[in-house]
């Protein structure tokens, strides 16, 4: 199954000049749906990890599923202002703007391995933050799996440039 044949391509979307790559359509498709699931089960397997992390809000879809079948806790990574108790913050860039994601301060163990998992990689600004909130927390990336790389954005890239395990499961470019 060629899980490229479920992303829908959306022109100028959330701004213009963005292609933005739609998962919508891959999740709708159960066989689809299911073959990616399978897929970053079996990428997470070159890796040590005791907790799984994702960012909100398409991250969510996926790493839920895979927490569920590894059975593995699952720590989500959150806008700001999202969650009720003691957070630690990040502040990043985005392609089209600035974010902030936060943590609960007792979601991660000093030591603990954790796997970053996100719907996409485009020029690495969520995930360099997400990965700093993990180790502000006392945690380890043990890698990061997205289901779709844009590979002409250099996110995958720079991620590997800063010594990350990263794995994707299709490419696309980012534009």
């Amino acid at each position: 199954m060629n899980l490229k044949d479920f992303i829908r391509s959306i022109p100028d979307y959330p701004k213009k000049g963005i292609l933005f790559r739609d998962i919508t359509t891959l999740i709708k498709n159960e066989k689809a749906f299911k073959e990616t699931i399978n897929q970053i089960v079996d990428k997470s397997k070159k890796f040590e990890f005791n907790k799984i992390a994702a960012v909100e809000s398409r991250g969510f879809v996926f790493a839920s599923a895979i927490s569920y079948i590894l059975d593995k806790p699952f720590i989500m990574l959150r806008k700001k202002n999202k969650l009720p108790a003691e957070v630690h913050s990040i502040d990043f860039e985005l392609e089209y703007g600035t974010a902030t994601i936060e943590v609960h301060k007792d979601s991660i163990e000093k030591n603990d391995k954790v796997l970053i998992i996100d719907d996409l990689i485009a020029t690495g600004g969520t995930a360099k933050a997400a990965a700093e909130l993990i180790q502000i927390s006392g945690g380890k990336v043990a890698a990061f799996i997205f289901v779709i790389n844009l590979f002409d954005l250099n996110g995958f890239q720079n991620l590997i440039n800063e010594n990350f395990k990263v794995e994707y499961l299709i490419d696309f470019p980012g534009n």
